[in-house]
C-alpha cells in the first residue's frame, strides 16, 4: 500500500511541476506516453526559426584635440556618441499544419513551431576624446571646461516570439486491419487504437546584451609654449649624413598623476588620471672629418646613435671599421673628430710579389693592394726552411725563425722589401738551385688599439733571375 501511495504522489508532483500539461485529461497524457513508446510519424512540417537581430551600431569615438591655454575661457565637447539599440530578433514561423489522420497506421506527433531569433546586442558607446593642453601656467587650465564623456551603450534587442505548433485534427481514432477472405473461416479483423499529440510552440528568443559605456577622455599636459617634438632616443644614420647635418637625440620624460578635473574648470568631466611632461632631454651629435682618407669612401657606413638611461650619448661605429677618433663634449653637444679610418677588410690585402736575387741579395717583395701603408704600423715575423739531406733523406729544416729586424725591411710607398739575404741564414742555403719554404706573418696595427695578422706562405727554387 505504501508503494502505491508513493506512486500516486509522484504523479501528482509531476503534474504540478509541468503546468503546461495541466488541464489535459489523464487519457491525453496516456496517449503521449503511448506515442513515445510506439512508432510515431510526423504530422506537418516544423516552423522556420526566426533570424537573429543585428547588433546595434557602435557610437563614434570623439576626435582628439590639442589646444594652447593662455587664460582665455574655452568650452570643449569631446564626448563620444551613444551606441544604437540592437535589433529585435525575428519571430519563429508557425508550423505547417497540413495532413490528416486518415489511413495512418502509426501514432502521430504534430510539428512544432519555429524558435524566436535572439535579440541583437546594443552598440557600444563611443570613447571620449584625448585632450592635449600646452601651457606655461597651470592656472590657465581653470578657464578650460571639458566634457569628455563616454557615449551610452545601446539597449539590447528583444528576442523574437516563438511560432505556434500544429494542433491535431483529432486526438484518437481506430484503424481496422483484416486478414483472409470475408466469409471464410480464416477471415479475422483487428482494431488498432491510435493517438496524436499536439506540437509545441517554439521558444522565445533571448534578449541581446546591452552595449558597454564608452571610456572617458584623457588629458595630457605639456609645459611648453611650442609644439613638442616626438621622442627620438635612438637612430641609425650614415657617416655622410652625420657629417653634413648632425643629429639631435631626444627623450620626453612623463609623469602619470591624478586629479585632472581639479586642474580644469568646475564641472569638467574627464578621466582622473592624466599625463604630464616633466622634462625633455636633448643631445646633438656632430661628426668632423679630419682624415687623409676621403669621406666619400665611408659616406654610406652606418653608425648607431642612442641616449643611455642617464641621457648620455652613445655612439656605436661599425665593427668592420677601424677609427682613430677624439670626442669633444660640451653641454648638450658632442663632436666626434675622425683623424684616420680604415675598413678592416683592407688591413689584410698584402700580396706576395715574389723572391728575387740569391745569397745576400735575396729579397722578398710584398705589395699593399689597399694602399693603406701610411696609416698602418706593420712588422713581420719570418720562418725560412731550406731543403737538405739528412741520413739520405731530403727534408726542409728551419734556417731562420723570428721577428724581422727593422733594418732588414725597406718601405717604398705601397711596397715592402724584406732583405732575407741580410738575415742570419747560412749562405750555402741561399745559392742558386736550392729550394726554400717561406712563411711570412705580417702584423698590422692601427691607432695602438687595433691589430690583425696576415699569413703568406710559399716554396721556391732559388734562381739568379
Amino acid at each position: 500500500m505504501l508503494l502505491r501511495f508513493l506512486g500516486k504522489l509522484s504523479l501528482t508532483v509531476a503534474i504540478i511541476a509541468a503546468p503546461q500539461f495541466y488541464g489535459r485529461t489523464a487519457d491525453s497524457m496516456f496517449c503521449a506516453s503511448l506515442a513515445r513508446a510506439a512508432d510515431v510519424d510526423k504530422l506537418g512540417d516544423k516552423g522556420k526559426d526566426g533570424a537573429v537581430g543585428q547588433k546595434g551600431q557602435d557610437g563614434k569615438n570623439s576626435d582628439s584635440l590639442t589646444v594652447f591655454a593662455d587664460g582665455t575661457p574655452m568650452t570643449l565637447d569631446l564626448s563620444g556618441d551613444n551606441g544604437l539599440q540592437g535589433n529585435v530578433g525575428g519571430s519563429g514561423n508557425k508550423a505547417v499544419c497540413d495532413g490528416s489522420v486518415e489511413n495512418k497506421t502509426s501514432n502521430l506527433q504534430a510539428s512544432n513551431g519555429g524558435h524566436g531569433g535572439d535579440g541583437g546586442d546594443g552598440g557600444n558607446g563611443g570613447n571620449g576624446g584625448s585632450l592635449t593642453v600646452y601651457t606655461t601656467n597651470k592656472s590657465n587650465l581653470r578657464q578650460v571646461y571639458v566634457a569628455a564623456l563616454g557615449g551610452h551603450g545601446g539597449a539590447a534587442g528583444e528576442g523574437g516570439q516563438g511560432g505556434e505548433g500544429c494542433k491535431c485534427p483529432t486526438y484518437s481514432w481506430s484503424e481496422q486491419t483484416c486478414k483472409g477472405k470475408p466469409g471464410s473461416s480464416n477471415y479475422s479483423c483487428t482494431t488498432k487504437e491510435l493517438k496524436c499529440n499536439d506540437g509545441y510552440s517554439g521558444r522565445a528568443g533571448r534578449a541581446g546584451r546591452a552595449g558597454r559605456k564608452g571610456r572617458l577622455g584623457s588629458l595630457t599636459l605639456i609645459n611648453l609654449d611650442k609644439s613638442l617634438e616626438p621622442d627620438s632616443p635612438k637612430t641609425t644614420t650614415t657617416f655622410g649624413a652625420l657629417k653634413d647635418r648632425g643629429f639631435t637625440l631626444s627623450r620626453n620624460e612623463w609623469e602619470i598623476n591624478q586629479g585632472a578635473t581639479n586642474l580644469l574648470a568646475p564641472g569638467s568631466v574627464i578621466a582622473d588620471e592624466y599625463k604630464e611632461l616633466v622634462a625633455r632631454h636633448e643631445h646633438t651629435i656632430l661628426l668632423a672629418w679630419d682624415s687623409q682618407q676621403p669621406i666619400a669612401e665611408f659616406a654610406e657606413e652606418k653608425v648607431i646613435l642612442a641616449l643611455d638611461e642617464n641621457d648620455q650619448p652613445q655612439v656605436t661605429f661599425p665593427k668592420d671599421l677601424w677609427l682613430e677618433t677624439n670626442e669633444l663634449k660640451r653641454d648638450k653637444l658632442s663632436e666626434f673628430v675622425v683623424f684616420n679610418a680604415i675598413k678592416v677588410k683592407d688591413v689584410t690585402r698584402l700580396k706576395n710579389r715574389g723572391l728575387s736575387g740569391i745569397g745576400s741579395d735575396l729579397q722578398l717583395t710584398i705589395e699593399d693592394k689597399a694602399k693603406k701603408n701610411s696609416i698602418l704600423d706593420t712588422s713581420f715575423t719570418l720562418n725560412v726552411r731550406a731543403k737538405t739531406n739528412v741520413n739520405g733523406k731530403s727534408k726542409y729544416q728551419v734556417q731562420y725563425e723570428g721577428a724581422v729586424p727593422v733594418e732588414a725591411v725597406e718601405q717604398n710607398g705601397d711596397f715592402f722589401t724584406i732583405n732575407i739575404g741580410q738575415l742570419s741564414i747560412p749562405p750555402e742555403y741561399l745559392t742558386e738551385g736550392n729550394k726554400i719554404a717561406v712563411e711570412l706573418i705580417a702584423n698590422r696595427s692601427f691607432a695602438q688599439k687595433h691589430e690583425k695578422q696576415q699569413r703568406i706562405a710559399f716554396k721556391k727554387t732559388l734562381k739568379t733571375k
